[in-house]
């Protein structure tokens, strides 16, 4: 008869499965994104939805709307483990179409000619699989729209409850005929493994052209990176720069919107950085050309934390963190009248839409 083994042998070896299973299956899982990971190239043709004919002439006045919508789940409940809260998941189904179908009357509300969204989802885990874009631009039907993706992962493992299957981007909505769109990809600051669960950021360059000129408006939507160690935001604001350098250079009116992730250098620092909190970079607008206006308004900030949950915020209001990193930068043709960001208490999204009016000049 056999003798049996210690119990702490067979405890140990119960455990040594486990983890080689555990080991197995993750490697699994990392070959199978690795095989399945967004690769695209580095300028790619974006399809130009909507039946918009109408085209802006040299002189007119046009409403342009920025706005990170946190993929309609960070709303003013919401807390977020990446900014120091505890949670994945950030809210019920229900409160993600409560949150879209205020985000769309709030743009409703202003009315604008281009809206440029950053964080809609399509596909994702996150927001319950709902297809944001289609909402968003089911609400808007004379608009014309593109759509970029640059968060396409098949499943995110981390962390527990895991984050799951992505599909995101960023959309921009024009009153006028965009004829044609481009996205173009930014550097990555991730490395394999790491980069296989993370943005693919980029830029959404869409043509408007302009009425009895051979001129276009140029429009540009982005959303630069966040949780990197400042490189990845250096490297994506050069590219950036040389994009919208060669479209001045060309002739064309030039207006760039969205989430930089940074507070411009030229911007007045209206919101202290707290301890513990998730820290925005700083954009150097000097080294640009002096024939760029940036464009951020500090008085409301344009962001705030997700450490904690917003509801309540306004009653101790210096103990919340808060931001000025969305905004635009426009070339020295297009005349600034107003920016403005909505004071909206981050009700349904952890960012306010920020609102410039312009005057193409003659």
């Amino acid at each position: 008869m056999a003798k049996k083994k210690p119990l702490w042998k067979r405890v140990l070896y119960i455990i040594l499965i486990i983890l080689a299973v555990c080991a197995g299956a993750f490697a699994v899982l990392i070959l199978v994104l690795t095989i399945t990971e967004y690769k695209p190239a580095d300028k790619e043709s974006l399809a130009v939805e909507g039946t918009a004919e109408d085209m802006p002439s040299a002189g007119d006045s046009l409403r342009v709307m920025t706005w990170n919508v946190g993929y309609g789940a960070l709303g003013d409940n919401a807390d977020f483990f990446m900014d120091g809260g505890k949670s994945v998941v950030t809210a019920s189904k229900d409160r993600v179409n409560e949150n879209m179908a205020g985000i769309i009357d709030e743009v409703k509300a202003a009315d604008p000619d281009v809206a440029f969204f950053q964080e809609v989802d399509t596909d994702a885990d996150r927001s319950y699989r709902i297809n944001e874009a289609d909402l968003v631009t089911s609400a808007f039907p004379a608009f014309d729209n593109t759509f970029a993706y640059n968060f396409k992962v098949l499943f995110i493992p981390y962390p527990i409850p895991p984050m799951g299957h992505e599909s995101a981007g960023i959309l921009t909505m024009s009153r006028f005929d965009i004829t044609s769109a481009d996205r173009i990809q930014l550097p990555c600051p991730f490395k394999y493994p790491v980069r296989l669960g993370n943005l693919k950021r980029c830029l959404a360059i869409n043509r408007i052209p302009l009425k009895d000129s051979d001129k276009e408006l140029v429009m540009v939507n982005l959303h630069l990176e966040a949780y990197d160690s400042g490189e990845g935001k250096k490297a994506q604001t050069e590219m950036l720069r040389d994009y919208l350098q060669a479209e001045m250079d060309a002739g064309n009116y030039v207006i760039a919107g969205g989430d930089f992730n940074q507070i411009f250098s030229s911007a007045d620092k209206a919101y202290p950085e707290l301890d513990g909190t998730w820290h925005a970079g700083e954009l150097d607008t000097s080294a640009f050309d002096s024939r760029w206006s940036f464009l951020m308004d500090t008085g409301v900030p344009s962001c705030r934390s997700l450490d904690k949950a917003y509801e309540g915020a306004d009653t101790d209001p210096t103990a919340f963190q808060y931001y000025s990193i969305d905004g635009f930068i426009v070339s020295d043709n297009v005349k600034v009248e107003t920016v403005e960001t909505q004071d909206l208490s981050f009700k349904n999204a952890d960012h306010n839409p920020v609102v410039l009016d312009v005057t193409l000049s003659e």
